[in-house]
């Protein structure tokens, strides 16, 4: 299934781009491929064991999703993020360090 704004997707039937990219990221694995890819091209075989060696048919999966939402491109070098992705890999350090420092806060100010 092909997910673009525009569409209805899982949750949400008013098509706005913002729910397009909500549902794909809510997909399980998507948002770590994205996070392993940040640091440069990988193959297929070294994103799944970055990956925690998830099954071969997820990734393919995720992999074709984010393709076909152009997040993600495949060359002779391997998988890497277009520059679409690696505006949302920004986002995703900010969500990093804002999750860095929650997890470390005290039990009772978390």
């Amino acid at each position: 299934m092909v997910i673009s704004a525009g569409k209805p997707v899982r949750g949400s039937t008013s098509g706005r781009p913002i729910m397009a990219l909500l549902d794909v990221l809510g997909q399980r694995w998507t948002l770590r491929i994205l996070w392993e890819l940040r640091d440069g091209r990988q193959s297929f075989r070294a994103l799944q064991a970055r990956c925690d060696a998830m099954s071969p048919t997820i990734l393919n999966q995720r992999l074709k999703t984010l393709r076909d939402m152009n997040l993600i491109a495949l060359d002779e070098a391997g998988f890497g993020l277009t520059a679409r992705a690696r505006q949302l890999s920004g986002l995703l350090l900010d969500l990093d360090r804002l999750a860095n420092d929650w997890a470390s806060l005290p039990d009772d100010q978390a």
